[in-house]
């Protein structure tokens, strides 16, 4: 049976998943689940992963929902995925899930809850809370920072000193993509320090083109839909 996917392309995880699929020539079946909408409340997703919560995978009667389980578990369970996603090497995959277990802590816990508060919410049907993205703000720039000057210390262009990208690299960048929706000023502010950092999600959109782009189009209408209504904001009323 062909590998079932349940996404919402909104999701940065979810994101990460179909990436690595598409690069890797993953034969499946991509179902949506609209976030805005409610859909992962309903008793049907519920069956496929109790926490309601995207992405999540069928593969026969087996089923997996957090994202670096998936991950992890699509490296290993097809063939052709390349060794660089994941490494057979035990010591490099150790050094892989320690920045997998950091992210959920730190960039995760900075970048989706900033974004959230201050653009997405209204989506969600959620109040902006001020006071949660100014904590989270403090997180996420740590957290950059910290990218910048250990898990990206190195030759290679990519995490851990990679040549090559690899599962924390696509799920990394995945996570700060989310920064496209921000106002072009916080953007800029709070990414525009961390050149290294910069460079590093190119590299990672370079090795996963054309999928990357492909993936993130749902993210780039979101983010000119958002910087129109900004504008129809801030336009001069006319007297």
């Amino acid at each position: 049976m062909k590998l079932k996917v349940y996404v919402d392309r909104m999701s940065q995880p979810s994101r990460a998943v179909l990436i690595f699929c598409k690069v890797n020539g993953i034969d499946f079946e991509e179902i949506k689940v609209e976030l805005s909408k409610r859909q992962q409340l309903s008793p049907e997703f519920r069956s496929i992963n109790p926490l309601r919560k995207v992405p999540a995978i069928v593969d026969g009667r087996f089923k997996l929902f957090e994202s670096h389980a998936i991950l992890v578990y699509l490296a290993s369970a097809f063939p052709g995925v390349a060794d660089h996603w994941y490494p057979a090497d035990l010591s490099r995959r150790a050094r892989i899930h320690s920045v997998l277990d950091w992210h959920h802590q730190n960039l995760r816990r900075g970048a989706a809850t900033f974004v959230l508060n201050t653009v997405l919410a209204p989506r969600l049907g959620l109040p902006l809370n001020q006071q949660a993205a100014t904590e989270a703000e403090k997180i996420l720039i740590s957290s950059l920072s910290t990218i910048e000057n250990i898990w990206l210390k190195g030759d290679g262009r990519y995490l851990l000193g990679g040549l090559r990208p690899s599962i924390a690299d696509l799920s990394l960048v995945c996570e700060i993509m989310q920064l496209e929706l921000l106002d072009g000023k916080d953007r800029d502010r709070i990414l525009g320090p961390h050149k290294k950092v910069q460079q590093w999600i190119e590299s990672t959109r370079n090795a996963t083109r054309p999928h990357f782009d492909e993936v993130h189009n749902v993210l780039y209408k979101v983010k000119t839909k958002l910087s129109e209504q900004r504008s129809r904001t801030t336009l001069p009323s006319k007297m």
